[in-house]
This record gives C-alpha cells, sequence and structure tokens, in this order.
C-alpha cells in the first residue's frame, strides 16, 4: 500500500469534497462577510462602458522633465480604476519590453514608446493620439 502523499508535513486527502460543502475560492470577500451578517452584497465594479472607451481622450506623450534627461513616455485621460489602469500598465510595459508605473490616473512607460503604445491602445479601442512633439 502507497504511503498518503504529504506537502510539507501535512497529509493531502484524496477525493471530491461531500455535495453540501462548498468551495470559497472564486468568492469575494464582501459577498462572504455580507451574507454572513445578513448585509446586502454590493454590485462588482465593472470595467469601463463602451461608451467611455469611445468618448475617452486618449493622448501619449513624452516627458523628461523631473528625471535627469531620461524620457518615459505618459498615457493619460484612460476612464479606469486604479486596479484595471494596473492592469492595463503590466500589459502595455510587457508589450513595449520596458519598466514603468501606474500612478495618478496615468501610466507611465520608460523610454520613447510612443508609436507602439498608439497601435497597442487602438488595438483596445481606444481613440489614442500622439501628443506633443
Amino acid at each position: 500500500m502507497k504511503p498518503k502523499q504529504t506537502f510539507r508535513g501535512v497529509v493531502l486527502k484524496r477525493g471530491a469534497k461531500p455535495a453540501g460543502e462548498a468551495s470559497s475560492f472564486g468568492t469575494s470577500l464582501g459577498a462572504l462577510l455580507g451574507a454572513s451578517l445578513g448585509k446586502p452584497v454590493p454590485p462588482a465594479a465593472s470595467g469601463p462602458s463602451a461608451e467611455d472607451v469611445r468618448t475617452a481622450r486618449v493622448r501619449v506623450a513624452r516627458e523628461v522633465a523631473g528625471r535627469g534627461g531620461k524620457g518615459v513616455s505618459v498615457i493619460t485621460g484612460l476612464p479606469l480604476g486604479a486596479a484595471a489602469l494596473e492592469a492595463l500598465a503590466t500589459q502595455l510595459k510587457k508589450n513595449c519590453g520596458a519598466g514603468g508605473i501606474a500612478k495618478d490616473g496615468r501610466i507611465e512607460i520608460q523610454g520613447d514608446h510612443r508609436d507602439r503604445l498608439v497601435a497597442e491602445l487602438v488595438k483596445l479601442g481606444y481613440d489614442a493620439k500622439r501628443s506633443g512633439g
């Protein structure tokens, strides 16, 4: 007989969970606490609507001020919340192969990647334009 599988000294149980036992994975903390306290669960915040995406004035500029002559590409005018802005910044940084940050409602990507950023934002459905020189 094989010994039970262990992970760092913890015995892992095989088999499915009983039908009455639900998994808490994929459930928000607010939904769990709201249901247990008898309070209504707030609706999940969705991303920007299609109208917001179409009417947003997204601009991609280059700035060097306060960076010792090093230029960064700055994206402004995105109608996104902080979490969605951070996720988009991560995607754009990977696309450009550069570092950057999302702060104060704008995304800064290290280096001059304006053309690549505009193309990627247009692909995502934003009306993005280059601004500045």
